[in-house]
């Protein structure tokens, strides 16, 4: 079990606890998540080798604790955070592993469990909070990516100031990061499509990043302007704009984001030259909701993130990115929330992503890329009896490529969060 070191800022949790905003505004939540994973491969097409194994295949048991404190009184605050994780290997094998469910041990065998403790100081005065420690930021340069049976970590600090109304800045510095399948602390990497190939390159220490989001006409449009540096690897600059309008019994949205990304300090991943566009345009009426995407990279590589995560782009899936160097992209997605149809709890979503033109090459020289991918996601929540808040969720994936891995994947995810006080 590993702790963050950020608890190095604190001070005497007795003596917080005497004060009464510190324990009556304190919250704590387990969350009980039950995971299995599942994804057949086929023989892959391209210049990349040959998939050394047929099935990704694991179950396990999760258990995520979430304590937030509330702040001691006074013109500034002071509190604490912690985050208590636990994964339970139930099903794993030899040959089987590698879903990012569970660790996988040198001999290549899953671990039983793993397990982490990490622990934040924070401080608050007016509308501005800093915070120390163990993080689990969401921001467009690194989305959080809670998407296995564990979330993953950050070790850094950062700061959110809302002292303008509607005027939301951030900005951080992590140093450090605990995978989705880890326990321990590990250095970041990047993640680069670089023709068909997707590669993960040196680690460094350093994440920075700042930003700004505006919401204004009454919260129904926002934009937003961040930038990010992943210290000799990769720096990034992202803009962003949303906007929802009512118009009768509808209402329709817009979502457009524009990444540029360049190769930095001494250039550990060598050169890098990416600039990616998305836009989503949807409309909603009662439990229905209609989506189209387009998403188009340019330059000499598809778009890189921190390993592993997945990034806000808008035709981007956990299965496949679409994010391939000089890659287009199309999106056709169907919600239907059945709390219309007198059934709540119960939704569903179904849609498919189409891509081309993708920079690929194999030992027949260079050729056109293309893939798709359909996704049908069906979710309840229990609403009454002892089972109430427990949540199912079913997702089968068929993804094809002429490039990179076919997959035929599926995952059932029951959770249940009881809140402890």
């Amino acid at each position: 079990m590993m702790a963050s070191s950020g608890v190095a800022l604190a001070f005497p949790v007795a003596a917080m606890a005497a004060e009464g905003g510190f324990i009556e505004d304190s919250t704590a939540t387990l969350q009980l998540r039950n995971y299995y994973f599942s994804r057949d491969f086929s023989d892959i097409v391209g210049n990349t080798a040959a998939q050394d194994k047929s099935k990704a295949e694991e179950w396990a048991q999760g258990f995520i604790l979430n304590f937030k404190s509330g702040y001691t009184p006074g013109t500034v605050g002071f509190g604490v955070d912690a985050i208590g994780l636990l994964g339970v290997k139930l099903d794993s094998g030899k040959g089987r592993v590698g879903t990012g469910l569970l660790p996988t041990e040198q001999d290549g065998v899953a671990a039983d469990d793993y397990s982490r403790l990490g622990v934040a100081a924070k401080v608050k005065l007016s509308k501005t909070e800093l915070k120390i420690g163990e993080l689990q930021p969401n921001l467009p340069v690194l989305t959080f990516s809670d998407i296995r049976l564990l979330p993953p970590t950050y070790q850094g600090a950062s700061i959110v100031s809302q002292e303008i109304a509607g005027l939301t800045l951030q900005g951080g510095q992590l140093r450090s990061t605990s995978l989705r399948d880890e326990a321990g602390d590990d250095q970041m990497r990047a993640l680069i499509p670089t023709g068909s190939v997707y590669r993960r390159t040196d680690s460094t220490d350093r994440f920075n990043y700042a930003g700004a989001d505006y919401a204004f006409n009454q919260n129904r449009t926002s934009v937003g302007v961040w930038y990010a540096q992943l210290e000799d690897i990769y720096n990034q600059r992202f803009f962003s704009l949303k906007h929802s309008e009512p118009l009768g019994a509808w209402t329709l949205g817009a979502n457009l984001g524009y990444f540029d990304s360049s190769e930095d300090g001494d250039e550990l991943a060598g050169e890098i030259d990416n600039q990616a566009f998305y836009t989503q345009l949807s409309a909603k009426r009662g439990g229905h909701n209609f989506l189209v995407g387009y998403q188009a990279m340019f330059g000499e590589n598809g778009l890189p993130r921190v390993f592993a995560n997945v990034t806000p782009l808008g035709n981007e899936v956990p299965t496949f990115e679409f994010a391939a160097p000089d890659e287009r992209s199309w999106q056709a997605r169907y919600d239907y929330d059945f709390a219309a149809l007198g059934i709540p709890g119960l939704v569903s979503t179904v849609r498919y992503i189409t891509g081309d033109n993708v920079d690929a090459a194999n030992a027949g020289g260079r050729f056109e890329g293309k893939d798709w991918e359909r996704d049908l996601d069906l979710g309840y929540t229990v609403q009454s009896g002892p089972l109430k808040n427990v949540s199912v969720r079913v997702r089968n994936v068929v993804a094809r490529s002429n490039y990179r891995t076919d997959i035929d994947e599926n995952r059932l995810i029951i959770s249940y969060t009881l809140a402890l006080f």
